[in-house]
């Protein structure tokens, strides 16, 4: 069977790290969030009805991410146990920020707040991607990831949900929690989701982290360094700056 180039899973150009495409993606991507952040007032005082529509509108977008994904998986004969269930991190995040996104419910912005924004980010600047621009997976990759980083924003520079300290110790328990569950999956399977039985056949941060399975305990302490990173630049310093200048 031919499949249109943009679409073919099978010939394709392959990705190539910090290619033009690949620095403009990211470029495009950081032009969003400042966007989200210097409209955040604006949205903030949209109507009750307003919010519920954009919010419903961008949690349908990300689940239609997902779905499409699934469905160019099944079109082009590559969908499989072991390969094509959302179980990576980031699919998870993807789709619980889709559920925040509906629900607004605090403790599941703790959980995923950092752990989604660090993944997302990771992934962003290290694809575990094998397709080019301007092919359907190089757009789906990127604009799913956006999207986690965008939604969990959202709900912290619109919605005005604030973590803690205790949203980092709650994100790292959703990581782990996570990765117990798939790690099962994993080994049922013979799969590999969220790299826990070997590291990435593209390069990858984890690549400085050891060999299997040490870069694992490497993993844990990254997230933390970077959980706790994130908590001080989005959230202890503005406060600081803020109480300062006032």
């Amino acid at each position: 069977m031919a499949y249109p180039p943009w679409i073919d899973p099978y010939d394709a150009e392959p990705f190539a790290a910090f290619s033009t495409s690949h620095i403009v993606s990211m470029i495009i991507i950081a032009a969003l969030v400042i966007l989200l952040f210097l409209f955040r007032d604006r949205l903030r005082f949209m109507s009750e009805r307003t919010s519920r529509l954009v919010r419903n509108g961008l949690a349908g977008f990300m689940i239609g991410c997902e779905i499409v994904l699934q469905l160019w998986y099944v079109y082009g004969g590559i969908w499989s146990l072991q390969t094509s269930l959302p179980l990576e991190l980031c699919s998870l995040s993807l789709l619980l920020s889709a559920l925040l996104l509906l629900t607004r419910k605090r403790w599941l912005y703790s959980a995923l707040l950092f752990a989604g924004i660090a993944g997302a980010l990771m992934a962003i600047v290290t694809p575990n991607l094998g397709y080019a621009f301007a092919h359907f997976r190089f757009i789906q990759f990127f604009v799913a990831h956006a999207m986690i980083i965008l939604a969990l924003l959202y709900m912290t520079w619109v919605e005005q949900l604030r973590p803690g300290w205790r949203s980092v110790a709650g994100s790292m328990i959703f990581v782990n929690i996570a990765a117990l569950v798939v790690y099962v999956v994993d080994v049922l399977l013979g799969a590999n989701y969220m790299f826990l039985r070997h590291k990435p056949s593209t390069p990858s941060v984890l690549d400085m982290l050891g060999p299997y399975p040490i870069y694992i305990l490497g993993e844990e302490l990254l997230a933390l360094v970077l959980f706790s990173l994130l908590y001080l630049l989005l959230f202890v310093i503005p406060e600081w700056l803020k109480r300062s200048f006032n």
